[in-house]
């Protein structure tokens, strides 16, 4: 008797890690695309710097220093 509980109690302990958890399925992940940066971050320098070229014109220094007289 103590021969067929010990065996049972080994097929047991073997059974129930064997099944546990299901199948394993390995999904490979597709690979990132590396993309160049856009050139339009290029356009913004002259959008900035042309009007503050004609603010420095237009608002420049009147000629009408006092300081001078």
């Amino acid at each position: 008797m103590k021969p067929l509980i010990a065996l049972s109690l080994c097929v047991a302990c073997l059974a129930a890690p064997a099944l546990a958890g299901g199948p394993v399925v390995v999904v490979e992940e597709p690979e990132p695309e590396v993309k160049e940066a856009s050139s339009s971050s290029k356009g913004w320098l002259p959008w900035l710097v042309v009007p503050l070229f004609l603010c420095v014109v237009m608002c420049g220094p009147d000629g009408d220093d006092e300081g001078d007289q």
